[in-house]
């Protein structure tokens, strides 16, 4: 049975704004500390940082754990849908979906390949070969979200061993660039929330199709 993911939709595109609006904070924060002398001048391992910003990264990684909770369950709706479309092109059961997210090492492929199978069920026809460039989306979004997982990994594990305050510098510039791939990914994800669930829609009405 179809079930309309467009409300959940609008969730997932409003929570990818506020980590986006936090990305940039904290992105600010860290360039703060790479063009200024403060973690030179008053580098102390103990109080390093300040309170809020303590509190900022706690409120983003709540805002990051329920952008994430949300999002897969858009996610499982629309691969429910695409059964229904066409279950025979579904490379994995519906329970993927969701599991596939949470397999160490295997999470970095699993969820694009059901998706892509869920994009081929949502468009008008589903068994035509794919487009030149009819993955184009996906595939960045993809790339950006698995670049960004890698170096935020790097970035963690400087910070973790870092006990001066040139390797508290280097672990700023790898936390930098992961915020940038993780607004990056965050912008790309918005357009493949949308596209994807307005392919579902415009499928699921019966309305003429948009370009696919």
């Amino acid at each position: 049975m179809l079930r309309n993911p467009n409300g959940l939709s609008y969730a997932v595109v409003a929570l990818l704004a506020g980590n986006i609006a936090f990305d940039v904070l904290l992105a600010v924060i860290e360039l703060r500390f790479l063009l200024t002398d403060v973690a030179t001048d008053f580098f102390d391992p103990a109080v390093f940082g300040t309170l809020d910003l303590n509190v900022a990264y706690s409120l983003a990684f709540t805002l990051y754990v329920a952008t994430g909770i949300v999002f897969i369950v858009w996610f499982h709706r629309l691969r429910k849908n695409a059964e229904v479309w066409a279950g025979d092109l579904q490379g994995r059961k519906p329970g993927w979906a969701i599991g596939g997210w949470f397999i160490p090492i295997a999470n970095l492929w699993i969820p694009r390949g059901i998706a892509a199978d869920i994009w081929r069920a949502s468009r008008w026809q589903p068994y035509a070969a794919d487009g030149a460039r009819e993955l184009t989306l996906l595939n960045a979004w993809w790339a950006f979200w698995v670049a960004d997982m890698i170096v935020d990994r790097i970035g963690a594990q400087l910070y973790k061993g870092a006990e001066t305050a040139e390797a508290y510098t280097t672990a700023a510039s790898w936390s930098l660039a992961g915020y940038v791939l993780d607004i990056a990914a965050a912008v790309l994800a918005i357009l493949f929330v949308r596209r994807l669930t307005s392919m579902q829609h415009t499928k699921a009405t019966g309305m003429i199709p948009a370009t696919q």
